[in-house]
């Protein structure tokens, strides 16, 4: 999943994003609300963490341009202000979560996952395709009882295609979510990544999960 993350304290935005892209997330990073707009205006995000008090333009005021555009990715303002006024004055802009500084990173990665679950309108962590299921709490995969090993980069694709399970997807998409825009990787890292995924989830086992659309890209179909 891609997340944007805008906090003008740069160690804190490092922190942040580092501690995401351990946990598997793609990560877009900014120090401003000026520059957070240019973001969410040129790629689509399946979450944003924005700092409330940001130079050029405040985490309220890019939420509610953001809505005013009809750009409906959910928002975590994470901030230092936590007074309930402060609380409910954000959400009313059109956040959909508040976290307040100083705050334990299990707890941001759990908000994250939950808003995500919401927007995706999946109530639970896990994700099932025939017998393949994928837990993006834990973060393991298992099919048929067996536990699949992934690497984070081939449990972020996995992950993009179950959420559309039944939906085609292009290398473009697959790109697009699960790689930031410091990528520099070559046109077939997807197809690369693909096959291994098909290896580990397809291999041994007769009815396959994972199909090649010609010319259109892959999907996550359950066996018939």
């Amino acid at each position: 999943m891609r997340i944007l993350v805008a906090e003008d304290e740069r160690d804190l935005n490092r922190l942040i994003s580092e501690e995401l892209e351990e946990a598997g997330y793609s990560v877009d990073r900014c120090y401003d609300g000026g520059e957070a707009m240019d973001f969410v205006d040129s790629a689509v995000y399946d979450a944003a963490v924005l700092d409330i008090m940001m130079p050029v333009k405040s985490g309220r005021e890019v939420v509610r341009e953001m809505r005013a555009r009809g750009i409906s990715t959910p928002v975590l303002f994470l901030t230092a202000l936590d007074g309930v006024d402060d609380r409910v004055a954000g959400l009313d802009d059109g956040a959909d979560d508040y976290l307040v500084k100083p705050f334990a990173f299990p707890e941001l990665l759990a908000r994250l996952r939950a808003m995500t679950r919401k927007y995706a309108r999946v109530k639970s962590s896990v994700l099932t395709a025939g017998e393949l299921t994928l837990d993006t709490a834990s973060r393991r995969v298992a099919r048929g009882g067996r536990e699949i090993n992934l690497s984070v980069k081939e449990f972020a694709i996995l992950e993009y295609l179950m959420r559309n399970k039944g939906v085609v997807l292009s290398r473009e998409k697959i790109e697009n979510n699960a790689w930031n825009y410091d990528y520099e990787g070559g046109s077939n890292v997807v197809d690369v990544y693909i096959s291994y995924l098909r290896r580990k989830i397809d291999g041994g086992f007769d009815k396959k999960l994972l199909h090649t659309v010609r010319g259109a890209g892959w999907m996550i179909k359950e066996e018939e």
